[in-house]
Formats: structure tokens, C-alpha cells, sequence
């Protein structure tokens, strides 16, 4: 497979310990796919911790949610876009999508090494695990990344005596997608959800936001949390990971004016609008270049 490494000769780097790395490697940009505009936050995220780093987004558009499709399909979508961003040469590869980073993320690492792949799942459930004091965890994510139970393990894994409770918001995707990410409306769902999550465990001192659409609504859940909560966004967490393992691979941009190509699988005048939100910066629909993942094999 491609992997946007090959060809160049190799650049030795004599002044520190970071590995020797393809002349070029430094200067190709991050590839990040999600199954729609979710996973905006975390580029955003990562534009903030790389601003030098060249970006290449690709939202799934035409076939969202993941979340209600089965792992065959999930897998397979993964693979097709993934691919598209493979072919444009990339030095590495963000699946900026919850549900593709529980069910398709070994697949992809194992189908495009020595491309380095990062879910956004281990950078979450890290960070979640590094912030409580108490030990008792909440979840927070749509309705099938709750189901696939990947947080769970894998914060069960770091200490088996933490205690998680997972809960499903599915109507924060609609309120985030909708751009009711503040007031009265997202307030009260946001009570809703959580009060009974918090009254069940109240030693919780921890909330992990398990999507990505969910760090728009940052405002009313910090209302709704009880004193003393620390909120964990797995679109931050990720962006820091990135941003080490570059350093640690020698893969990491230090100057250079820092841009992003913006590709979707339909709908560019809606992704373009609802996707400002989730960026935090204006586009319009002419920067987004519609391309069709059924002609990916």
C-alpha cells in the first residue's frame, strides 16, 4: 500500500536523538477521516497543537452515522477512506470517528504499516484515567460506542479497579448538528442525561466525552456537572498524542504555515454549514471537494 514514504532519500538528524526519517516525510500533511463532520473537533484540536502541520480531512457524509451500521460495514467504510487519504500521501492517519476507532483501527494499522494510525479511544481513556482521583469514571458517547463497550475496556484495562459507567446522549449529536449547543434546549437534555448518571455514582469525579460532536456542547455540560468534575474531550487528548508520537517518529513539522484540504462523500453546501460550527472557523462550500468512496476498491 502507499503510504506517502517512498522515494526520498534519507535525512539523518545529527543535532538531537529524534530517528532518521525520509528527506520529505516531515512535509506531508496528517490525513483525518470521520463519518461526517464530528470529527472537526478534533482537527480543530489538532490545527491548534500543530500549526504548522498540513491537514487533510475527509467526512463520510453520504453514508453517516457508523454508529447504527455493522461492523463489516464499518470496517469497510474505514478501509475506503482511509485509502482515498493514503493515496494522496500522507505521513499519518487520524480516525477522528469513535466508532471506526473501536471496531476498525487494528485493521487499518495492520493494512497500511508503517503509516503510523491513531484512534481517538487510547488518548481518551488515558487522560480520563490520569484526571480522577476517586477512581469512578462516566462515559458519555452515542448509542453504539456505548454498546461496543471500548472506553470501558480500555479504561478497565489501564486499572481493573476503576469504576465506569457508560451513558448514550444520542440527542447531543442532533443539538450539535442543529447548532443548539448553548441555552435553555441543550441545558435541560444535558440534565437530563446526566443528573441520573451522577445521582447512581456519586463518587464519579470524571466526565469523558466519547464523540466528537460532543465538545461543542462544553457549555452546558459545565453547568450540569456537579463541583469539582473534571470533563475530559478525547479531541484534545488526541491532538497532544499526535503530536508527541510525530516528535518521537522525527515526523513532526517545527515551521511553515499550517493549512487544511477539506474533502466529503456528499452534501459540500451542509457540511460546509454545519461543519463551520464544529471547526470553529468559516468555509464555504466551494473549499469542499466531493469525492465518491464506492469507486475505492
Amino acid at each position: 500500500m502507499k503510504s506517502g514514504h517512498r522515494g526520498s532519500a534519507v535525512e539523518k538528524n545529527e543535532s538531537n536523538n529524534e530517528p532518521a526519517v525520509p528527506a520529505q516525510a516531515r512535509l506531508l500533511p496528517i490525513g483525518v477521516f470521520d463519518s461526517g463532520v464530528g470529527g472537526l473537533t478534533v482537527l480543530r484540536a489538532l490545527r491548534r497543537q500543530l500549526p504548522s502541520e498540513q491537514f487533510v480531512y475527509l467526512g463520510d457524509t453520504a453514508r453517516l452515522p457508523y454508529g447504527t451500521k455493522s461492523a463489516h460495514s464499518v470496517r469497510r467504510y474505514s478501509v475506503q477512506a482511509a485509502e482515498v487519504l493514503v493515496r494522496r500521501g500522507i505521513k499519518c492517519l487520524i480516525v477522528a470517528c469513535n466508532t471506526a476507532s473501536s471496531v476498525a483501527l487494528e485493521d487499518l494499522r495492520d493494512r497500511y504499516a508503517p503509516l503510523p494510525v491513531v484512534g481517538v479511544i487510547v488518548p481518551g481513556s488515558e487522560a480520563a484515567c490520569q484526571a480522577t482521583r476517586t477512581g469512578h469514571i462516566a462515559v458519555i458517547a452515542t448509542e453504539g460506542t456505548i454498546r461496543g463497550g471500548a472506553y470501558q475496556r480500555e479504561i478497565a484495562r489501564r486499572a481493573s479497579t476503576n469504576v465506569v459507567r457508560a451513558q448514550a446522549c444520542s440527542l447531543f449529536v442532533a443539538l450539535a448538528e442543529e447548532g443548539w449547543t448553548d441555552g435553555a434546549i441543550a441545558e435541560a437534555v444535558a440534565r437530563r442525561y446526566l443528573n441520573e448518571l451522577f445521582e447512581a455514582d456519586p463518587r464519579i469525579d470524571t466526565l469523558l466525552l466519547g464523540c466528537t460532536h460532543f465538545p461543542v456542547l462544553i457549555e452546558p455540560l459545565r453547568r450540569v456537572v456537579p463541583a469539582g468534575v473534571s470533563i475530559v474531550d478525547s479531541a484534545w487528548t488526541t491532538a497532544a498524542y499526535v503530536e508527541q508520537d510525530l516528535r518521537d517518529r522525527g515526523l513532526a513539522r517545527s515551521s511553515g504555515a499550517g493549512a487544511i484540504d477539506l474533502l466529503a462523500t456528499d452534501g459540500a453546501e451542509r457540511f460546509a454549514r454545519v461543519g463551520s460550527r464544529f471547526l470553529g472557523e468559516e468555509f464555504g462550500a466551494e473549499q469542499v471537494e466531493i469525492v465518491d468512496l464506492k469507486e475505492i476498491a
